[in-house]
């Protein structure tokens, strides 16, 4: 059986609101492309029609992939996230310590990072680094360009 990906409430319903998208809006649309593009006619040379029905398999490939991935997730309830260790669903607050700066960084699951949103995949190097310390911990994350250490701030939920 495949692991269980973690969600945070907030994350299932952006998935949840994606998946219907594609099935209502997306699939009615490229019907629509498919129905223009057999009015042209012959198919052996219809690029508008090859266009259509590659659209479609990928739309239909990411339903699939959505649909999958819903079926197995555990969501994170955010009242039992604890404000003494981190962990998927904390909010931190790191202090860099090579450039005395500090920034704020939600850990979140792999299906719902976003690294310009400063959410955090639990799966990444920084997101297992972060895992389990607690409040005024140095924290050691191994990056490509070398070592970055942080100091743990603030822990909340």
């Amino acid at each position: 059986m495949a692991e269980k990906k973690r969600l945070t409430e907030d994350g299932l319903k952006k998935l949840e609101m994606e998946l219907e998208e594609l099935k209502t809006v997306k699939r009615k649309e490229i019907a629509e492309k498919i129905k223009v593009a057999l009015s042209f006619g012959d198919l052996s040379e219809n690029s508008e029609y090859d266009e259509a029905k590659n659209e479609q398999a990928i739309i239909e490939s990411k339903i699939t992939q959505l649909e999958a991935m819903l079926k197995n997730v555990e969501v994170v309830d955010t009242d039992e996230l604890s404000t003494e260790h981190i962990g998927v669903g904390s909010k931190v607050r790191l202090k860099d310590l090579e450039f005395d700066e500090e920034e704020v960084y939600h850990i979140v699951g792999s299906a719902e990072a976003d690294p310009m949103d400063n959410k955090i995949s639990d799966e990444s190097p920084m997101g297992k680094a972060l895992l389990g310390h607690k409040l005024g911990d140095d924290v050691q994350v191994e990056a490509p360009a070398g070592a970055i250490h942080f100091k743990v701030m603030e822990i909340f939920k």
